[in-house]
């Protein structure tokens, strides 16, 4: 049957809330990097601090995403998806009325809880339906919620620098609120209900591993805080860290159903190298989204709605490389196209100043949009075909968690590379650092046996 046959039964009734909810943790990612000059501004806050608002959302999002997508397959998709969004709502209230950093901080938590749930929950759709059909992966209507996302990731800047423009930046919070309930809307309308599910709180407990949630949630956030105070370094996390990181290997070798499954990444060699490949790539997308922006307001001096406008370029061509990386029949391809579009990306950055031409500073950022638009399509697939069926809403949650932890090392390097303030010199080095990385991404996915060969049609 025709790929475009087969995705009738992911029609653009059923697609549309799924998209559309899938959005809300990449906008919100990406909305607030044109807003961290004000709001440094309004609380006297330093870059290292800046660092918390995306640290904190992606370190949530990399716990809650597993979590959310396991119960996603044990109590059914769209309940869980309508709980997600609630909580959206509510982290849009509090955003918006924050008195202080800490507060603006735990609202950014919140919403990394709410907006985990929409990924894994679409995804667990996306195959039950696909099971039922006996359908090949459904790459066109998977196409359609990775150009949702691809497009709200890579226009958050804009849509940021604009609401912040002429808003002020409480704005890009309270944003989430009427985005939740019309998100809640459409999947009460439009997307089918779950069959109908018992399950007691002991049955939750066992399931959802809260003791594998805790020695992951303590191991990442000692990580996190060695990474984010670099400039003073605190020596004992790391240690600490390492520790907890035994700690979580030890009790998912023990547990039937772990919270991060060890065995599964340690049999499955494909899907693990297929985590640890989106993480470099997220690492290096989320550099631009926030290193980029932070540059061009504090060392080039254009305003928020300036800045969201130059990253223009870079959106569209994210958006156009996210279909037609849907339409591929492989998974080469994209990835290796992913790490050429970086390279040149990385080349244009080092030649970039504060006073340099418009144009050029679009054109530089222009060439970035070809890895966040195509790595998401094909990671995707990559997830579907590679994961346990019985497993398809975890394995998707887990993909957000290593994405996460490449925005969390994102954070850091900013940290590092800036140090006080965004310069010239800073973005340099780490354009430099980013070169690296995708060369090496480059080198290894041309040579990696594990993709699979031929089409996926």
């Amino acid at each position: 049957m025709p790929e475009t046959q087969r995705s009738s039964h992911f029609g653009f009734r059923f697609v549309t809330p799924l998209a559309l909810g899938s959005t809300l943790n990449p906008v919100n990612s990406t909305m607030i990097s044109t807003a961290l000059a004000p709001i440094a501004v309004a609380f006297s806050a330093s870059v290292a601090q800046k660092g918390w608002l995306i640290a904190g959302l992606y370190l949530t999002s990399a716990i809650a995403q597993p979590t959310m997508g396991r119960l996603a397959d044990l109590f059914g998709p769209r309940r869980v998806y309508l709980i997600s969004l609630a909580l959206v709502a509510i982290a849009g209230i509090v955003g918006a009325l924050a008195p202080s950093l800490a507060v603006l901080v735990l609202s950014r938590v919140l919403l990394g809880v709410g907006t985990s749930g929409a990924y894994p929950s679409a995804m667990r759709i996306f195959r039950s339906q696909g099971d039922r059909h006996g359908m090949a992966p459904p790459r066109v209507a998977m196409g359609a919620l990775s150009f949702a996302g691809i497009a709200t990731t890579a226009f958050g800047p804009l849509l940021g620098g604009l609401l912040t423009g002429s808003f002020g930046w409480h704005a890009i919070f309270t944003i989430n609120v009427p985005l939740a309930f019309l998100t809640a809307c459409l999947v009460t309308l439009w997307v089918p209900k779950d069959d109908p599910r018992t399950a007691s709180f002991s049955r939750l407990v066992q399931e959802v591993d809260l003791p594998g949630v805790a020695l992951f949630s303590v191991a990442l956030i000692l990580l996190m805080t060695f990474l984010m105070n670099l400039d003073h370094p605190l020596w004992w996390t790391l240690p600490a860290s390492a520790a907890f990181w035994i700690g979580v290997v030890i009790h998912s070798l023990k547990r039937s159903q772990p919270f991060v499954d060890v065995r599964m990444l340690a049999k499955n060699l494909p899907l693990t190298i297929t985590y640890l490949r989106i993480m470099l790539f997220l690492m290096i997308s989320y550099c631009v989204l926030y290193g980029f922006a932070q540059w061009l307001e504090s060392s080039a001096h254009y305003s928020a709605s300036a800045a969201g406008l130059i990253t223009l370029p870079m959106s569209i061509l994210a958006g156009i490389c996210s279909l037609l990386a849907a339409r591929t029949k492989g998974l080469k391809l994209p990835f290796v196209t992913s790490a050429v579009g970086g390279l040149i990306g990385c080349a244009c950055l080092t030649f970039i100043h504060g006073d340099s031409p418009i144009w050029f500073v679009a054109a530089a950022a222009m060439f970035f949009g070809i890895p966040m638009g195509m790595t998401s399509t094909a990671t995707q697939t990559a997830i579907y075909v590679q994961a346990p069926a019985a497993k398809i809403g975890t394995a998707a949650g887990l993909q957000r968690t290593f994405a996460y932890v490449g925005a969390i090392f994102a954070a850091s390097l900013l940290g590092i590379v800036f140090g006080h303030k965004p310069s010239d010199s800073g973005i340099h080095a780490l354009a430099i650092v980013m070169g690296c990385v995708s060369a090496f991404l480059l080198i290894f996915t041309f040579f990696d046996w594990t993709l699979p060969k031929g089409s996926l049609e």
